[in-house]
């Protein structure tokens, strides 16, 4: 039976899968497989030649949906909230969604700025910008660089590392947990992060609903320390701010301030070091580059961006996209990874990393809230940066080709970054 103090209780039906008959798209794609591991940009080039700007796909268990594969759609999509909407209560699917779903962190309907429409979306993306306003980027980025002198010093005489678990997860990770108002380092604070990775983007074996539980009732006790006890962070700014936020409100707003800055931060950097490090455009002005290492950063949003996909919109009413007929209650899929590739904006192939209209932060009302992305870019700018001057002959302990891609389709970014350098005697 499903709890009813479950959130997400009152939108599934407790059966093992879905129902005989559950409804499905003609020659819908399945988005799972290796090919979202190893060359998605391919599998998004198949997709949009075989079925247009808008493609029927297929969710876990075989539930339909469509993928907004194109970069006028996706921006008309997340441009008109009256038609695509956030309010995952209006999915047509609910009765065929199991109890077990590993998407329900993702779509399972919350109280939170993620789900919020209209007004009350504007009160509380206020209060997550107002929050965020209050962080000044240049102590931020002294932060950063700090923690990465630290976590360096700590590696810097071994001569080899493995970067995404020794060095640019642990730093995003100590970075975002200040800035929210946390301890940087210890068991607590890890296990946090660990539970929002595994909410995100779990492994096999593990519980996305169980990790997502775990970390609101953390950020409940974080919540009650800063009424408390407020401090200079953004958990204290959103609980002292006149819009008057509940405890609850608060806590799921945290949970996508948090999730935003650490594992999409984490992966974007890791991707940066990955082209610097394999890229030959980069290789004679990489060391202390600075305008090599911004380049490099612009480009990945656009060519390996760390959200591939989002999920989602569901459609107010009927509606044409892209040539097709979108049902009310259907859900769309943003693909902002084959948008920021679309070949109608880049008829040569060729991807400008001087501009910067991707869509790697959305688009529209419900895009990343302003300062976000800046304060992203500080810290993996910084992260980056650092590194390269601390370790200037830094080089993949690995061929490219055998570095291997997270099997997600939601997330891009490696499971590993091995590299060796000359040893740092401190």
């Amino acid at each position: 039976m499903t709890d009813p103090a479950d959130p997400f209780a009152q939108q599934i039906r407790t059966a093992d899968g879905p129902p005989p008959g559950c409804p499905a798209h003609a020659g819908a794609v399945s988005l799972t497989g290796l090919d979202f591991q190893r060359t998605p940009s391919e599998l998004y080039r198949t997709m949009r030649r075989e079925h247009g700007p808008v493609a029927p796909v297929l969710l876990d268990g075989g539930i339909p949906a469509w993928l907004v594969l194109g970069y006028t759609e996706l921006s008309y999509v997340t441009s008109h909230d009256e038609l695509f909407a956030r309010d995952s209560r209006r999915w047509n699917q609910w009765e065929n969604i199991p109890s077990d779903w590993p998407l329900l962190p993702y779509v399972g309907y919350q109280p939170s700025v993620l789900f919020a429409e209209g007004d009350e979306h504007r009160r509380r993306a206020g209060v997550i910008t107002d929050a965020l306003e209050g962080v000044d980027q240049f102590e931020l980025a002294n932060e950063c660089q700090l923690i990465a002198d630290d976590l360096i010093r700590g590696f810097a005489g071994s001569g080899q590392i493995e970067l995404m678990s020794d060095y640019v997860h642990p730093l995003l990770m100590r970075a975002v947990v200040q800035m929210c108002g946390m301890p940087a380092t210890g068991e607590d604070t890890r296990q946090l992060v660990d539970d929002l990775r595994i909410s995100l983007d779990a492994a096999e074996g593990e519980d996305p609903v169980a990790g997502y539980n775990r970390v609101g009732e953390r950020l409940r006790q974080l919540v009650k320390e800063k009424r408390m006890a407020p401090g200079p962070d953004v958990t204290s700014r959103m609980v002292m701010h006149p819009a008057g936020l509940s405890d609850e409100e608060i806590v799921q707003d945290l949970i996508s301030v948090i999730s935003a800055g650490e594992q999409p931060t984490s992966n974007w950097v890791c991707n940066t070091l990955r082209l610097l490090l394999t890229d030959e455009r980069f290789a004679v002005n990489v060391s202390g580059g600075r305008l090599s290492v911004g380049e490099a950063l612009n480009e990945v949003l656009w060519l390996d961006t760390p959200t591939q996909n989002f999920i989602g919109r569901w459609a107010v009413r009927d509606v044409q996209l892209g040539g097709r007929q979108i049902r009310e209650g259907d859900c769309l899929v943003l693909g902002l990874a084959a948008a920021n590739t679309d070949p109608q904006i880049w008829p040569e192939g060729h991807v400008g990393a001087e501009n910067a209209a991707h869509l790697s932060f959305s688009n529209g009302e419900h895009r990343c809230p302003y300062p976000a992305p800046l304060l992203a870019d500080v810290m993996a700018r910084t992260a980056v940066e650092t590194l390269l001057e601390r370790l200037p002959d830094l080089v993949l302990s690995v061929e490219p080709e055998e570095l291997v891609w997270r099997p997600s389709i939601w997330m891009r970014g490696l499971m590993e970054l091995p590299v060796r350098f000359t040893p740092v005697v401190q």
